[in-house]
């Protein structure tokens, strides 16, 4: 085990990873067990479970039925985060790019859904098949086996059963069998299969015995905002490992500065701490693996004498291509009870539009049954049909039995002119360039938008609903990639098939903002074999050294 150089000052290690959510330490938690000094540097502050806890405990009934799910986790001060003015969007589509992340040790996986999905082996080569966005520099096949580790590092239960996967090409099963569906996944998907939607089990970062330390899940049924027992996977575990191995984590450290030398090597990174003291650190290698807005921000920031538009930014395509999988929903109040609100948030999905020849035209979607409890929702309807006694507490029995929820996802493509710039006028509160956001969704993802409104239309009608409602305000799902893309030109290109920047030699840029094309799943356990991939890479050239 390697010590890091730390004496309260600079620092010096053999891998330096700026951001500490699941990529930075499952890389971290990889490398420092290989025996190598590891320093993570997190914008954020260190966290106690029970502390969030206890603050969504007190939460009031409109904060809870508001979905605040930001709240419950306190900022560090000084860093006047999350500012309402933070990031300026513009666009036709500004509002549905809103983004809701944590600046924590652990990262945004604190309170997240723990849906592991994989891309589908198409998805690696839209613009081969379909004729739209990009192809990846690496295949499905070549990136499978990355898959497999992060679903084990991150200890995923799935369907062991390949006709209930989404894909079904896999060299290993899950590492357990998937969640058991409640009642209102079962019903679902007795109603909406026959007719092609394919509702399925969600892949899920979590297990129904205790794993690796962490407990059962025993379905509280608010992994977001906060498993309180541990038992959905988040970062803070793998951070955790990585400290056992000899990882040295410093919380409320702001990188802004990064130097280079006459071969344009990455040689050191500055840092601020929460007294806005500067620091340096050195090393043999480094990581970026803050978020997709985040790390294009922080590259821009660190703009050089060699590097005048920014880090790794030779091709102009540092910021650019932002995406996320914009959502909407469809509530509606069943014919029969479906009782969702038992178990994990998330549950099942329906996969049937997935894929097609039609995505050279317009956006795949996936449809979630949300397993969220309808409590809330019912309580504020019988409200405010005037409601009160016998008859109020009947009405909001009702409807949370027969309440459905269902959260839809499309794809976006690609597009360099949906970007991230710096702020020319305004600056957090450390005097660093926020950032600014153009963003519109696209005629291919609106086109999809129109096609998922038929099938929630029909699907609809399978249930007699009542009161059936579309939102046409899209929303943001947190999903945020793009920034710092790959590809196998570095003309157009930022990282490679490994995440490393082609601008300098011993940079990696791994995660979300790497992903070349988004598919319509969560990103999350893409970039966590994004991660590790970049882990092994980053490890054979410390075997040179």
């Amino acid at each position: 085990m390697k010590e890091v150089s730390f004496d309260g000052g600079d620092a010096a290690a053999d891998v330096v990873i700026v951001g500490s959510g699941v990529v930075g330490a499952l890389i971290a938690d990889q490398l420092a067990g290989e025996g190598h000094s590891v320093l993570v540097l997190e914008a954020g502050p260190r966290l106690a479970r029970a502390d969030v806890v206890e603050n969504w405990r007190n939460f009031s009934f409109e904060r809870r039925a508001g979905n605040d799910f930001q709240g419950p986790y306190p900022q560090s001060p000084p860093l006047y985060w999350p500012a309402n003015d933070y990031v300026h969007l513009t666009g036709p589509d500004a509002k549905g790019f809103k983004q809701g992340y944590i600046r924590a040790v652990g990262g945004t996986t604190w309170h997240w859904a723990a849906s592991c999905w994989r891309h589908l082996p198409v998805d690696f080569t839209m613009q081969s098949t379909y004729g739209v966005g990009r192809d990846w520099p690496i295949s499905y096949d070549e990136f499978e086996p990355y898959y497999c580790r992060a679903e084990a590092a991150m200890g995923v239960s799935g369907p062991h059963d390949p006709s209930m996967q989404s894909p079904p090409q896999r060299s290993r099963p899950y590492p357990a069998d998937m969640i058991p569906w409640g009642h209102g996944d079962k019903i679902f998907a007795e109603v909406v299969n026959p007719h092609g939607y394919k509702l399925v089990p969600i892949p899920q970062g979590r297990m129904v015995q205790p794993w690796n330390d962490r407990p059962a899940c025993c379905g509280n049924n608010n992994c977001q905002p906060i498993c309180p027992i541990g038992a959905m996977y988040n970062g803070i575990h793998s951070v955790e490992a990585a400290e056992r191995k000899g990882a040295k984590v410093l919380a409320e450290s702001v990188v802004y500065k990064i130097d280079t030398d006459e071969n344009n090597r990455v040689i050191a990174v500055h840092w601020y701490d929460k007294d806005k003291v500067s620091h340096q650190a050195t090393g043999k290698n480094f990581v970026i693996a803050c978020n997709s807005l985040e790390t294009p921000r922080l590259l821009l920031l660190a703009a050089n004498e060699r590097n005048p538009r920014g880090i790794a930014n030779s091709s102009d395509q540092v910021g650019r291509n932002m995406m996320d999988h914009s959502g909407f929903h469809c509530t509606f109040l069943a014919d029969r009870p479906i009782w969702l609100g038992r178990g994990p948030a998330q549950s099942s999905c329906m996969v049937g539009p997935r894929d097609g020849a039609f995505r050279s035209e317009y956006s795949a979607n996936k449809i979630i049954l949300n397993n969220i409890s309808q409590i809330h929702t019912a309580t504020k309807k019988a409200l405010a049909m005037g409601l009160v006694g016998e008859a109020l507490d009947k009405e909001i029995r009702r409807r949370a039995a027969y309440g459905i929820d269902l959260s839809i996802s499309l794809e976006p493509l690609p597009n360099p002119n949906n970007r991230l710039t710096l702020s020319k006028t305004r600056v957090d509160g450390l005097g660093l360039a926020c950032p600014d956001i153009e963003y519109e969704l696209g005629d291919y993802a609106r086109r999809g938008y129109d096609k998922a409104c038929e099938q929630l239309e029909h699907i609809g009608s399978l249930f007699n609903a009542e009161e059936f409602h579309i939102t046409t305000d899209l929303n943001a799902n947190n999903h945020i990639m793009g920034g710092v893309i790959m590809g196998a030109d570095r003309r157009d290109s930022v990282v490679d098939g490994d995440c490393r920047a082609y601008d300098h030699a011993n940079l990696w840029l791994p995660g979300g903002g790497a992903i070349p094309s988004a598919s319509v799943v969560n990103s999350t356990l893409t970039m966590a074999a994004l991660g590790i991939r970049a882990a092994d890479s980053i490890s054979r050239e410390l075997a040179k050294a």
